[in-house]
């Protein structure tokens, strides 16, 4: 397996994202290779400060350009070209040929990952547009939201789709047996909601592939009562900082409150916060997939530690073995048409910088 990573990309690069690179050499196989695209000296430099020699699970790609976080997506793509993230999106092509990696992963702008991945790597057949699904840790268990930032403008047919590729993810890497799919509104009636909200509800009520719940407020996400939630990029992503938001303020304030209370007592419950902090924390969870692009494409938090790139690699070696691109384009071509694919190489709301 042939796994790329955006050595310059995110917060804490390049330094996080090398050592959890060289972290993961400890769960690669003897025939895995580590492509590590960014600045050659940084990196040579990197893994001499770690002892690490001519290990030949690792490759490095040498890169110029760094797209910044504040970098508008698109017009960075056009005029970076030798930038980690468009060098590292070329190897997912199919294109690359037997230089070709089995999955890319960076930490960066994620406008431009999501704008580089369409734009060398294009669509699986069948999907209309991808959207980023994301695993978020909650107090009965994990679920998946679809979309997260990807497409903030979405047609009722890409959210439809959303909820296909989002339950495949959910069944096949989560471990959920025919997952519940909940469509974010304003309320769970199904007079309520926008135009985007009632027509994609029409879609999926209708679909009988689909364990469609009905509406899910913002509060259903922490309740138990769904496994996959249909959105569009917009409210995803909000919905996604304010979990993480509420996660750890919550964890924050329990330690607090023990310890302002009884500080011995503290020291008996520090491994229960431990255990509680690790269920929710998402590093643990490493990236989120670019859902329906034709490759594997991990998109990883801004502020990514060496532990979330260990943890990115592990969920793309896990992605492959599962078969989920293929399982999702059989199963698209088993359902209605739903709407007209775009035939835009790189779409026009493609999020700038987002995180």
């Amino acid at each position: 397996m042939r796994i790329a990573v955006d050595v310059m990309g995110g917060d804490h690069a390049p330094g996080a994202i090398l050592a959890g690179c060289l972290d993961a050499l400890d769960i690669l196989a003897p025939d895995d290779v580590i492509v590590l695209v960014g600045d050659e000296s940084v990196i040579r430099n990197g893994m001499a400060d770690r002892g690490v020699g001519d290990d030949p699970r690792i490759e490095v790609l040498a890169t110029t350009e760094v797209i910044a976080m504040d970098d508008s997506a698109v017009n960075a793509l056009r005029t970076k070209q030798d930038s980690s993230i468009v060098r590292m999106s070329q190897l997912g092509s199919k294109r690359a040929g037997n230089k070709k990696c089995d999955a890319i992963i960076s930490a960066g702008n994620t406008g431009a990952c999501v704008a580089g991945a369409q734009m060398y790597m294009r669509r699986l057949p069948g999907v209309h547009r991808p959207g980023i699904a994301v695993t978020i840790p909650t107090f009965s268990g994990p679920i998946v939201v679809c979309d997260v930032g990807a497409n903030p403008e979405p047609r009722p047919s890409h959210l439809h789709q959303y909820a296909h590729m989002a339950s495949v993810y959910a069944e096949r890497v989560i471990g959920v047996d025919n997952p519940r799919v909940a469509l974010l509104s304003i309320g769970s009636e199904e007079s309520k909601g926008n135009a985007l909200v009632k027509e994609t509800a029409k879609l999926i009520r209708e679909d009988s592939k689909l364990n469609y719940v009905g509406y899910a407020e913002g509060r259903d996400i922490f309740d138990d009562k769904t496994d996959v939630v249909v959105t569009e990029g917009f409210t995803g992503n909000v919905v996604l900082k304010l979990a993480e938001g509420l996660s750890m303020g919550l964890i924050k304030t329990i330690t607090r409150e023990i310890m302002e209370t009884d500080p011995g007592l503290a020291e008996k419950f520090k491994p229960v916060v431990k255990g509680i902090y690790q269920k929710h924390d998402y590093h643990e969870y490493g990236g989120a997939p670019l859902m329906g692009a034709n490759g594997i494409c991990l998109i990883c938090h801004g502020s990514s530690e060496a532990r979330t790139i260990v943890s990115a690699i592990k969920a793309a070696q896990r992605y492959v073995q599962l078969n989920v691109n293929e399982t999702i384009v059989d199963l698209l071509a088993e359902i209605p048409d739903g709407g007209t694919p775009s035939t835009d190489a790189v779409p026009n709301s493609v999020p700038e910088g987002a995180a």
